[in-house]
């Protein structure tokens, strides 16, 4: 049921919820500016500094199918105050640290808080908005969802400018504030008359699923890919993930139906976006580290480096509706991971000096890909399904997005840090056991590494910054490899034809089952957004 609300509320509702929704995003993109300082400051290794980004993201992806669930039963208003009380409370906690271990449990406790913001925020406006007006409110939200990240970026770039790393948590700590402050004054109360059971189970096992996996994946790097804790977490996530297919088939109201993977643009959609993500929050990770560490960009400058990046998206963004009506959704999607992967292969080609020409070349075809897949990856979801399980395109869209986030970081991190240190080892013969421990976690102590010892400092020095780009090159050619598969497996999967996204109901319903699956969150372009976004999505 929609609140009755002034128009003057309305809008200060949506600014609110815009504010929030900023927080959530920007809590990524714009910690990946300040790892450099991060690691100088705290001696965090690289392995630590994989964690410090992918414990958010793991903790987010786990919970947040559960979490709209929670708002559904328990009110939206609550659910999204106590969210923004962890995410601001966790942060003022990682502001005052500098133990890279705390800061990792800290990082988590922001996680499980966006988990409990952002698939809220879009509830919010579904209950606060008329019909008529719910599609323009819905569209400033996708505009917020992102456009966050690149705001994160260059904020925490200026703010590093003059303050040390910390300053980023500040920044969290302002922003949960005065979302707090207006959610408390302005945003009404509203729940579910009727919600449907709560799938606990599914959602522990979602949660340790994705967090062993990516356990296994980052440690296997640093302990050993054939070390006990590296086998014992992947076994584990095999028998999680696994056995939460199993849950969702059979139980009667699931956090996430998985026969809709039957469906053609279901399944290519969410693994193109799946694709894309996995890629971009790996590029990033790895490429804002190279442009400081090897470089020698300040955290402002390595921002302002990737601004073309946005005036290149958009515009692909914006045309790929009518490609993909004149070509074909699942040429223009497989065409738009093919140009983000030869934007990746591009960028491998980088050495210790950075050739302007190369980068901008493959950030230009980057960009033209994430533009292209993009649209088409949402869309392949969201036209899956009638206009009644929207919010169940919406949730697998964001799951889609954040589990690649989490995914790519932690592959591409992983990749990054072996390659560095197998690279680096030739350079480390005959120093002191001190300095080879210290060059190995991490390319900031190596760095500093001139002013320690001298001729031989500068040696390993530039060993490491070597070593460094070494492991970038196989990491963005892994992404590379992995958005060709993908890009082959939408090419053959994907809808052939716009007017072939939708079947009958009849023909892609799931048989005799009631999943009890709200809106969560939707990140579409404007243009497709659907004139009502339902609260609360029944099969």
């Amino acid at each position: 049921m929609t609140a009755q609300l002034s128009p003057a509320r309305r809008r200060a509702v949506l600014a609110v919820v815009a504010l929030a929704l900023m927080m959530v995003v920007s809590a990524v993109s714009g910690l990946n500016v300040a790892l450099p300082d991060l690691a100088r400051s705290t001696g965090a290794s690289q392995t630590q500094l994989t964690w410090i980004v992918d414990a958010y993201t793991v903790v987010f992806a786990g919970l947040l199918l559960s979490a709209g669930a929670l708002g559904d039963r328990y009110g939206r208003k609550g659910i999204l105050i106590a969210g923004l009380v962890i995410f601001g409370a966790a942060a003022a906690w990682a502001f005052t640290i500098d133990d890279p271990a705390m800061l990792i449990a800290a990082r988590m406790l922001m996680g499980a808080g966006a988990a409990a913001v952002m698939p809220t925020t879009l509830s919010v406006i579904t209950t606060s908005f008329p019909p008529e007006e719910r599609g323009r409110a819905v569209g400033v939200w996708v505009g917020v969802a992102g456009g966050g990240a690149v705001i994160g970026l260059f904020g925490s770039g200026i703010l590093l400018e003059f303050f040390a790393w910390n300053s980023f948590f500040a920044l969290n700590v302002t922003l949960a504030v005065l979302a707090l402050i207006g959610t408390v004054a302005l945003i009404p109360t509203s729940r579910e008359a009727r919600p449907g059971r709560l799938d606990v189970p599914g959602a522990l096992l979602s949660l340790l699923g994705v967090a062993s996996l990516v356990f296994a994946i980052i440690e296997g790097a640093d302990r050993g890919w054939t070390s006990a804790a590296t086998i014992g977490a992947g076994a584990v996530a095999l028998v999680t993930l696994v056995g939460f297919v199993l849950r969702e088939l059979r139980t009667p109201a699931p956090l996430l139906d998985v026969r809709l993977f039957r469906l053609r643009g279901f399944s290519a959609g969410s693994l193109s976006v799946t694709a894309q993500f996995f890629a971009a929050f790996g590029f990033f990770f790895v490429v804002l580290q190279y442009l400081q560490f090897v470089v020698g960009r300040s955290p402002l400058e390595a921002a302002l480096t990737l601004l073309p990046l946005p005036f290149v998206l958009l515009p692909s963004a914006r045309i790929a509706p009518r490609l993909a009506e004149r070509f074909g959704p699942n040429r223009v999607a497989a065409a738009g991971l093919t140009s983000i992967a030869a934007g990746l292969a591009v960028i491998s080609l980088l050495g210790v000096q950075l050739d302007p020409v190369t980068f901008y070349v493959g950030l230009v075809l980057f960009g033209v890909g994430m533009g292209l897949a993009g649209t088409t990856g949402t869309t392949a979801i969201t036209a899956s399904l009638p206009r009644s399980k929207q919010g169940v395109a919406s949730a697998m869209n964001d799951l889609s997005r954040e589990f690649g986030s989490a995914l790519g970081i932690a592959v591409l991190g992983s990749l990054l840090t072996t390659t560095y240190r197998d690279s680096l080892a030739p350079a480390l013969a005959g120093l002191p056991a001190p300095v080879v421990q210290g060059a190995r976690s991490s390319v900031a102590f190596a760095a500093e590494a001139v002013d320690r010892f001298g001729p031989a400092g500068e040696r390993l020095a530039a060993a490491a910054r070597q070593a460094y780009v070494d492991g970038v090159s196989a990491a963005v050619l892994t992404g590379a490899a992995v958005l060709v598969a993908a890009a082959v497996f939408v090419l053959f999967r994907a809808p052939k034809a716009a007017d072939r996204y939708v079947t009958a109901p009849d023909e892609h319903e799931p048989a005799a089952t009631e999943p009890a699956e709200r809106s969560r969150t939707r990140t579409e372009t404007p243009a497709e957004t659907p004139a009502e976004t339902p609260a609360r999505t029944r099969f």
